[in-house]
């Protein structure tokens, strides 16, 4: 990953800042839509192994610190906010030509945002998508979270195979 600001003229990854608003929009309407919709704990089967089920996390992924007493909420929140402050810096220093590592950092800064407004505005994050496998069950997460999992994942493939100086590097045919 290029830590260098962009040449003139080539343009930065500011541009897939309209990614990261879309993901935020989507991610608010389907949490809007499923509060207004599902009964609070009420699984909703939609598949043997999904359903929609309305669950309110306090705390962090796989419901982290959820009990902790109330201070996590602005923990989280601070934390939210300076990643995000970060990911807006590092996508102005991106060069344009690096796509995947735009569009990784725009997912992950629109997962952040979605699940930021929640935990500023009612305290907990709205959870909605639970999969499970006979008794076992998967910790409820939204659409914020794929984001946050598939941007970091993006971010992770170009940092081991696309970078310049990326530890994996495929042999080109000069080598």
């Amino acid at each position: 990953m290029s830590d260098s600001t962009p040449t003139t003229g080539q343009g930065h990854c500011l541009a897939w800042l309209w990614l990261s608003a879309l993901m935020v929009v989507l991610d608010l309407g389907i949490k809007y839509l499923a509060s207004s919709n599902l009964t609070y704990a009420v699984p909703v089967e939609v598949l043997s192994v999904f359903d929609l089920t309305l669950l309110h996390n306090t705390g962090a992924a796989f419901s982290f610190l959820a009990d902790a007493g109330g201070w996590q909420r602005w923990a989280f929140a601070v934390i939210a906010l300076a990643v995000s402050v970060m990911l807006v810096i590092w996508l102005h220093k991106t060069p344009r030509n690096q796509w995947w590592l735009g569009l990784g950092l725009s997912l992950v800064l629109g997962g952040a945002l979605g699940n930021l407004y929640d935990r500023l505005v009612h305290g907990y994050v709205v959870d909605y998508l639970s999969f499970h496998y006979g008794g076992w069950y998967f910790p409820a997460f939204n659409l914020a979270d794929v984001c946050i999992t598939v941007g970091a994942g993006l971010l992770i493939i170009d940092t081991l195979f696309l970078a310049d100086d990326a530890p994996v590097k495929r042999k080109s045919k000069d080598s």
